[in-house]
């Protein structure tokens, strides 16, 4: 589904990612793992489209994705949810959701995908009228990862879904990734909660200073207690 080859990108001259390659398979979790400033939501995002790769190639579902702009990535099947969220916080929680759809047009089932959100997330059909920046760091994660879901994707991209919220939001996310992933949907996982990534994870990646530095079965990964200390710092 998604193959990432040998990419560079870097940052007003600085190398922030210099040789990552990577796959994801349908149906598929995969994580991608290691500590802060490695990379890992560089890589992300430039697979979204945000950052521009200088070496290397992305392909998705066959599509060469170099010359392909990040809105125009989106109808392809590829949705980001980024780190700290980003939702729209003086809109209400249903106007955030609409906006997720932004590429489609059929509007009842639009409505229809609205309401498989709120049956994932019951909280968010409570707020459902609310400002969703008035709702708890946890909330406003579940909402942002069921706006990432209202494109309907076939990859659904998380840059660290855990971030500043309370541990019971944790095991919900985590359940709800699992969820998605057995509907269908493939799953590219960057994550701080090293041990509860790999535990779900088919697969995952170990990126250190912008490359990867090992690779194998999620279970595999964290039952090494050498790549736990040396690169997972765990």
């Amino acid at each position: 589904m998604l193959t990432v080859s040998n990419i560079r990108v870097t940052y007003d001259g600085v190398l922030a990612v210099s040789d990552v390659s990577l796959t994801v398979s349908a149906g598929q979790i995969v994580a991608l793992v290691g500590g802060n400033g490695n990379g890992k939501s560089t890589t992300l995002r430039a697979v979204a489209g945000l950052n521009a790769i200088e070496a290397g190639e992305i392909r998705f579902n066959g599509t060469a994705l170099g010359r392909v702009a990040a809105h125009a990535r989106v109808p392809l099947g590829l949705s980001l949810v980024p780190e700290g969220r980003r939702i729209f916080p003086r809109l209400t929680v249903q106007r955030n959701l609409e906006l997720g759809a932004y590429t489609r047009h059929d509007k009842a089932e639009v409505a229809a995908s609205i309401e498989r959100m709120y049956g994932l997330f019951p909280i968010l059909k409570e707020r459902r009228a609310q400002w969703a920046g008035t709702m708890s760091g946890g909330e406003q994660q579940m909402l942002a990862i069921a706006r990432g879901l209202m494109a309907r994707p076939k990859l659904l991209m998380l840059d660290e879904p855990s971030w500043g919220i309370a541990p019971k939001f944790v095991t919900k996310i985590l359940d709800t990734i699992q969820q998605v992933n057995a509907e269908g949907v493939a799953v590219l996982l960057v994550e701080q909660n090293l041990n509860k990534a790999l535990a779900i994870a088919h697969h995952g990646y170990v990126i250190q200073t912008g490359r990867i530095v090992m690779q194998g079965a999620g279970s595999a990964l964290l039952a090494d207690e050498g790549i736990r200390k040396a690169y997972l710092g765990l």
